[in-house]
């Protein structure tokens, strides 16, 4: 199959745009488990969106719970990019006609305080470059219909990347143990999703060190002042209109979100 990268960063674009899902590309647009097609649709809808003025600000890991990789069939993490306009201030209210069809689940962020520039980074090398560490929400969505995501789906559609939220409460590396942090997600005070870093990969500094690799690998490095977002410590959870969710992680601190009671775009 020969792949119209333009037609499929198109569709997936103006998906985004009209609030209309589109089917699965796998098999449609995209070779079944052909990665390297997906991440260069994902890289042509990045350049587009930063030649229209939007700004990259960092990158994510996702598909780094093994609960998430399970509800989707998917063994393996993806990243994404990061831009201005997806940063959702603490506590504040997001639109849902911004949204598809959106779900949360808390992570660890990293703030970048070196690049990272070598695909043959080491461990040693992330905790140095970590400046400070905070707790977030993301709130992933997906412009495919239903969910029905293959990794391939994914990569394509920058991760299924949404809008994040970002704690205020700065962290030392040293001061928090990254594998055994707790999180619970709470919607009108009872836990909806629980979970502990070391879902992440094992340790979310683990997904620091994989996203680094490749993204330096790629030739578009993790820089200095990069947030990053480390992938779910629980499973993800659909968006209630009009709910409002709060993550805490132990350490770490906590972070909210609400959102607007406006109907959802329809598919």
């Amino acid at each position: 199959m020969s792949v119209d990268y333009e037609a499929v960063a198109g569709e997936l674009i103006e998906a985004r745009e009209s609030g209309k899902p589109c089917p699965p590309l796998r098999g449609r647009l995209l070779p079944e488990g052909d990665i390297t097609s997906a991440y260069l649709v994902q890289q042509l809808q990045v350049r587009k969106w930063l030649q229209r003025g939007r700004r990259r600000v960092g990158a994510k890991t996702g598909l780094t719970s093994r609960e998430v990789q399970e509800a989707f069939g998917v063994f393996q993490p993806d990243s994404g990019v990061l831009l201005d306009d997806m940063v959702v201030p603490d506590g504040a209210e997001v639109p849902l006609e911004r949204l598809l069809q959106p779900r949360v689940e808390a992570e660890v962020a990293f703030v970048l305080g070196a690049d990272l520039p070598d695909e043959r980074i080491t461990s040693v090398d992330v905790i140095r470059a970590v400046d400070h560490v905070l707790p977030a929400i993301e709130i992933v969505d997906s412009r495919i219909a239903d969910w029905k995501i293959s990794i391939v789906d994914t990569v394509a559609d920058n991760a299924s990347s949404g809008m994040f939220v970002l704690g205020t409460t700065p962290r030392r590396l040293a001061d928090v143990d990254l594998r055994l942090c707790g999180m619970v997600l709470e919607h009108a005070g009872e836990p909806v999703s629980v979970g502990v870093g070391a879902a992440c990969l094992g340790n979310p500094l683990h997904a620091l060190q994989w996203l680094a690799r490749r993204m330096a690998n790629c030739g578009d490095p993790l820089r200095v002042g990069d947030v990053v977002l480390s992938g779910a410590l629980g499973p993800m959870v659909p968006v209630t209109p009009g709910a409002a969710y709060e993550a805490r992680i132990s350490g770490l601190g906590s972070v909210r979100t609400c959102f607007s009671r406006g109907e959802e775009r329809s598919p």
